[in-house]
């Protein structure tokens, strides 16, 4: 049964939104890493980045419209200013948008590597893709 009782989506549904909505804006190594046993903050993260500022902000926008139609809005975002680390935060999933260069140095995937990665994409989109 897809989503809860209040009718809110689960915190799943809205990271592979935001996975989703960050490939169609061309978000390279996009991965959803399940934090929630590791952390208490939150379930996921969506990681991905873009080549440029422009790309990073244009991933952001998309992922804040595919989730905000799912009736999911952030309740903080960081690092618009300068678009070479953009924060989304949904609570139950935090969406990291990367500039190549910060996400390399950051590195969160290593940080989070006991994480389980989680599978966002249609088998269809994989083979095809």
């Amino acid at each position: 049964m897809p989503g809860n009782a209040a009718g809110i989506p689960e915190s799943k549904e809205v990271a592979v939104a935001a996975a989703r909505a960050a490939a169609a804006k061309q978000g390279a190594d996009i991965a959803i890493l399940d934090v929630h046993d590791l952390i208490v903050i939150t379930d996921f993260f969506v990681i991905t980045s873009g080549s440029s500022d422009r790309q990073v902000k244009t991933i952001v926008d998309e992922v804040e419209k595919a989730v905000r139609e799912r009736g999911v809005r952030p309740v903080r975002r960081e690092g618009e200013t300068e678009n070479r680390w953009v924060l989304l935060d949904y609570v139950d999933v935090v969406v990291h948008v990367f500039a190549d260069e910060e996400r390399e140095y950051y590195d969160l995937e290593r940080l989070w590597r006991d994480a389980p990665r989680i599978t966002w994409q249609d088998s269809d989109a994989a083979s095809s893709g």
